[in-house]
């Protein structure tokens, strides 16, 4: 029996839901052109839901880095380099849902186990435009509670850094980074914008 559900995400056999399926295509043609972008709503208004149908819709096509910013903890957001070590351990969490090539892989383990040294913002972008060189299909970076960390410096720097390397792509298409990027949370893009 089905029933209607306020807390978690929605899984079509047990919850009555709307249907996402176009609002999902719509989502998709953003993916599809190359856009990065952010999905804002109050709580409880189905972000994580329509991220997971979307998810399923883009894997044929994409690598989907699905990500949820609730699982770094504040210490992950205090230095620049605490906040790589989270953001690669978090990265190498979801490897068995997205192929990661051995070399990064390797060297997202590093990030995470240096106790000297520790990796900062230049070196993990680094690695991530050597993934998505190296990658058989585009890869589309998902960061679902993007709001965790939005009144912190470190995680509007790595932000600054996702954008430059989009404009940069922009500039020179062979440049390879995220096809799409889509930050979901509670907060207006426009509030993200004021801070960077």
């Amino acid at each position: 029996m089905k029933r209607f559900n306020t807390t978690a995400i929605c899984i079509p056999q047990k919850h009555y839901m709307v249907d996402l399926s176009e609002r999902v295509k719509e989502i998709k043609k953003l993916v599809d052109d190359g856009k990065y972008f952010t999905i804002n709503r109050a709580r409880q208004y189905g972000k994580t839901t329509t991220i997971a149908f979307l998810v399923r819709c883009l894997k044929p096509e994409y690598d989907v880095l699905s990500l949820d910013f609730q699982k770094i903890s504040s210490a992950g957001f205090k230095t620049e380099e605490s906040f790589v070590q989270a953001f690669s351990r978090l990265v190498l969490s979801r490897s068995r849902k997205i192929p990661i090539p051995d070399d990064v892989r390797e060297e997202l383990q590093d990030f995470v186990s240096r106790k000297e040294e520790k990796a900062v913002f230049d070196e993990l972008f680094y690695a991530l435009s050597g993934w998505c060189g190296e990658s058989d299909k585009p890869i589309v970076m998902i960061i679902d509670e993007v709001d965790t960390a939005t009144d912190n410096q470190v995680f509007l720097d790595f932000l600054a850094q996702l954008r430059a390397d989009y404009l940069e792509r922009e500039n020179d298409p062979q440049e390879k980074v995220f096809q799409s990027v889509i930050l979901a949370g509670v907060t207006d893009v426009k509030h993200l914008k004021s801070k960077i």
